[in-house]
C-alpha cells in the first residue's frame, strides 16, 4: 500500500495540472471566462503553478509562436522572485496599434526590459550574475498589458494567477538602449501616461528592488525548467507602477525619463 501511495499522489497531481491547464486554453479559445478555480485545482505550490504554465505554453506554440521572453518579479526586495514564458506572438514593437479585443481586463504597467544578445542554455552548473549580466544586450522601457483568463482580476488563489501565464496579455518593448550598464532602476524616475494624463510619476517603484537579482534568478530557474533563455529574448522585470486598467481607445506612454520610452494605443 505504501509503495504505490507516492505513485498515486504524483498521478493526482498531473491530472490536476492538465485539467487547469485545459481550463485555461478553453478560457482563450472560447472567450468566457473562468469564474472559479475548482478547490481541488489550485495549485498547492509554485512548481505546480509553473507545471501548468509548461502546459499552457506546449498547446499554444502552434498558434502564437515559440518562446519569445519572459516575465519575472517578487512581491518584496527579499521574496523569492516568480516567473513565466512569453509567447512571440504577443511581444510588440514601439508605437504599435493592438485591438482591445484581445483583452477581457487590460491593465498597463511600466516595466524595465533587457534583451538578451546570446543565449544561456539550460546547464546544471548555476550561471552567476557575471554571465547573466553579461549577457544582456541591451534595456528597454516596456509596457506590459495585464489580463487574465478569470472572470474578475486578482480573484483568485494567488498560485492560480501565476499558473495563468502570471497574468499576462501583451508587451510593448521600446528602443534600445546599449548603455544600460549605468541604469539604477531603485533610482530611476518613470512616468505612466494615458490619453494625456500622467497618471504615474515617480522614483522607482518595483517592489523586488533591484532587478539583477531577478535576472539572475531567472537564468537559473529557466535553465532548471529545460527552457533557458534564447539569444534575442526579451524578459521584463516587474512593474513599476501597479496595473491601471483601461478601455478601448487608449493611448499609454511609458516614460524613464534620460532612458527610454514606449508608447501604444489599444484601438
Amino acid at each position: 500500500m505504501n509503495d504505490t501511495q507516492p505513485s498515486s499522489q504524483s498521478s493526482r497531481r498531473t491530472d490536476a495540472v492538465q485539467r487547469l491547464a485545459d481550463m485555461f486554453l478553453s478560457a482563450r479559445h472560447t472567450r468566457q471566462p473562468i469564474e472559479q478555480t475548482p478547490p481541488d485545482l489550485v495549485p498547492p505550490d509554485r512548481d505546480a503553478a509553473y507545471a501548468v504554465q509548461d502546459a499552457v505554453v506546449t498547446a499554444l506554440t502552434p498558434e502564437l509562436g515559440p518562446i519569445g521572453g519572459w516575465k519575472v518579479g517578487a512581491q518584496t526586495v527579499t521574496a523569492e522572485p516568480f516567473c513565466s514564458p512569453i509567447h512571440q506572438a504577443t511581444i510588440y514593437g514601439d508605437n504599435v496599434t493592438v485591438p482591445a479585443e484581445m483583452f477581457a481586463h487590460p491593465g498597463v504597467e511600466a516595466e524595465i526590459a533587457y534583451r538578451f544578445g546570446h543565449a544561456l542554455s539550460p546547464r546544471d552548473l548555476p550561471y552567476t550574475e557575471g554571465e547573466v549580466l553579461g549577457a544582456i544586450a541591451s534595456a528597454h522601457a516596456a509596457i506590459e498589458i495585464y489580463d487574465t483568463r478569470f472572470a474578475k482580476p486578482h480573484s483568485q488563489d494567488w498560485l492560480a494567477h501565476l499558473a495563468d501565464q502570471g497574468s499576462h496579455g501583451a508587451m510593448m518593448i521600446g528602443p534600445a538602449v546599449t548603455s544600460w550598464q549605468s541604469l539604477v532602476p531603485v533610482e530611476q524616475d518613470v512616468v505612466e501616461i494615458i490619453n494625456g494624463e500622467t497618471v504615474f510619476s515617480h522614483k522607482g517603484g518595483n517592489s523586488a528592488g533591484d532587478t539583477r537579482r531577478l535576472l539572475v534568478w531567472l537564468a537559473n530557474e529557466a535553465s532548471r525548467r529545460g527552457y533557458g533563455i534564447a539569444a534575442g529574448a526579451v524578459v521584463i522585470s516587474g512593474s513599476t507602477t501597479g496595473t491601471t486598467f483601461v478601455g478601448s481607445k487608449s493611448n499609454i506612454t511609458v516614460r524613464f525619463p534620460g532612458f527610454s520610452e514606449v508608447s501604444a494605443f489599444l484601438a
